[in-house]
């Protein structure tokens, strides 16, 4: 299942020499930090990304804020939500659907101007309102399925807002990780100037406007943006938050889609830090002098299921046998080189969400075999399943070469594994729009790796079946009375212990249930030069590239 080690080293060797002249050196009187992503394109700039949360790692939390946000301080412990622009929140003691947050003084934009409550309210109505002149259906998408139950905002003083629901829901503080704040003083610059035949033609312009310079409040500011090609960031001196100040005067952003590719830029020096590098390169790399972070994160590279009519999955014995048939500590001992921790649920044993499920996961060929066997397939009848993937993204790991590991273990028990495989931010469009969309190509199955940092991330939006497309990320259309039963509790339980036992029976229920094919959580690798230093790689999805320095 491997590609030799020779081969592939030759391959990196190659690609070093090819690029060698590609990407610019750095001006040795400002320091530079010059990262290859996954991403086969810029993340989004105007303030809401897509690419899923690559996107949020270096064009949102890098030159925005949230109204809350996340610690990243610390390597050893748990990311937890911390204040941002907002410095407290409470929730209505008589009408748990209305919250209140105050709001950090003496915050500004890039642009100079003043961050407000009548900020907050323009960029809650620039994804809900749809007759709000800033309304913008393309950051809808990426931004409202995040934080399904927010409904308004109200400004109650300059420094004040009232955030409503539409039902009590205990985890909209978290959800708020996710709506960054955009200056509205500066798209109204680029809005007046518009052109356009109506209101809406304007405010797309203006939006087009804004992302090729933009204003958030971030410790880094756009200097210039190449689409398809590089994003400059420097950093922002003025930044309120006086201990993340960035130390290094500028970070560049390469899109770099394949590893090879990525590995050889680094390996010739033309990047200082790359994403998941080629696994079998690390030795090189290591021998090489280059350090090497991973960490295991909140995270889950899964199947999900589709639970439409007819589909192969919504028998439990077919689900049980996937989960069953596959050599998880193979994939990571061998194909990985040890960059992952075995999948058993979204949750591992510890955690508090974890509950006690019933069902075990684990490599059990010939328990799978037997379920197949019971379901009415075997050697000489299969089952054909396809699943829709991508080749590189956010948090996908190593998809095409781990789906392939998957394809041919599970042929030995009785499975027929077709592979779509398609442009990553396409893929996450497409995870957005669900099974029954022409968009799925006939996949039953789809392979989207998700964050698992907070109950509405891990468990909510894939098992509640008022999820499902277009409201959020139900893919395959579950539809089960007991998930939702256990979310409305969880959801409106706002004492903390309360509500992680709740959620722990939820994930119990999903796990005995089969819900997905639970494979790996990332260790979101990182490789880079010797030159990088400062690096803290927190359990988080997320980095803070503030306290990074480069060496001469």
């Amino acid at each position: 299942m491997l590609i030799k080690t020779t081969a592939r080293a030759a391959l990196i060797a190659a690609l070093a020499l090819a690029t060698a002249a590609a990407w610019p050196r750095a001006a040795s009187a400002e320091s530079v930090l010059r990262i290859g992503m996954t991403a086969a394109d810029i993340p989004r700039t105007l303030g809401q990304p897509d690419q899923g949360f690559e996107g949020n790692r270096f064009t949102g939390v890098t030159m925005y804020d949230a109204l809350t946000g996340w610690d990243l301080s610390s390597a050893d412990k748990p990311s937890v939500v911390i204040p941002g622009l907002a410095t407290e929140w409470k929730v209505d003691e008589s009408d748990k659907t209305k919250w209140t947050f105050k709001l950090r003084p003496g915050v500004t934009f890039h642009d100079g101007t003043p961050f407000n409550a009548d900020a907050v309210v323009w960029n809650v109505d620039k994804v809900l309102k749809q007759d709000a002149p800033q309304f913008d259906p393309s950051q809808v998408g990426v931004t409202a399925s995040r934080m399904p139950t927010l409904a308004s905002a109200r400004k109650i003083d300059d420094m004040t807002v009232e955030l409503t629901t539409r039902e009590p829901d205990s985890f909209l503080p978290i959800n708020l990780t996710n709506l960054f704040m955009a200056s509205p003083a500066k798209w109204q610059h680029f809005y007046d100037k518009a052109e356009g035949a109506d209101a809406k033609a304007k405010s797309q312009a203006a939006w087009a406007a804004f992302a090729k310079d933009a204003a958030g409040t971030g410790p880094w500011k756009m200097a210039s943006f190449t689409p398809r090609e590089r994003l400059e960031l420097v950093k922002n001196a003025d930044y309120w938050d006086k201990a993340r100040v960035p130390k290094i005067d500028k970070m560049v952003l390469l899109p770099m889609p394949e590893a090879n590719a990525r590995t050889a830029a680094l390996l010739s020096g033309q990047v200082d830090w790359i994403e998941a590098p080629a696994p079998d390169a690390l030795p090189e790399l290591k021998q090489r002098g280059f350090k090497l972070y991973a960490n295991e994160q909140p995270h889950v590279w899964p199947w999900q299921f589709s639970r439409v009519e007819g589909s192969p999955w919504n028998d439990i014995r077919v689900r049980k046998a996937a989960n069953l048939c596959i050599d998880r500590e193979g994939l990571r001992d061998g194909l990985l080189a040890g960059l992952m921790v075995p999948a058993t649920g979204t949750f591992e044993p510890g955690h508090p969400w974890r509950g006690k499920p019933t069902f075990e996961i684990k490599y059990d060929k010939p328990a799978a075999q037997k379920l197949m066997q019971e379901a009415g397939f075997g050697p000489n009848k299969k089952l054909t399943v396809k699943i829709q993937t991508s080749a590189s993204g956010s948090g996908q790991m190593q998809p095409l070469p781990m789906n392939e590991y998957l394809q041919q273990a599970l042929a030995e028990c009785y499975f027929d594994v077709q592979l779509d495989v398609i442009e990553w931010n396409t893929l996450f469009t497409n995870w957005r729009r669900g099974a029954k969309d022409p968009s799925a190509n006939g996949a039953n199955a789809i392979n989207v790796t998700y964050a698992a940092m907070d109950p509405f991330f891990a468990l909510v939006r894939f098992l509640q079946s008022g999820m499902a497309p277009p409201v959020s990320n139900n893919w395959g259309f579950i539809n089960n009375p007991k998930f939702d039963e256990l979310v409305k509790k969880a959801r409106q339980t706002f004492d903390p212990a309360a509500r992680d036992a709740a959620l722990a029976e939820l994930h119990a229920a999903s796990v005995d249930d089969a819900a997905f094919l639970y494979v790996a959580h990332d260790v979101g690798p990182r490789a880079m030069s010797p030159k990088v230093t400062g690096v803290i790689q927190p359990k988080s999805w997320f980095i803070d590239f503030s306290p990074i320095t480069m060496v001469p």
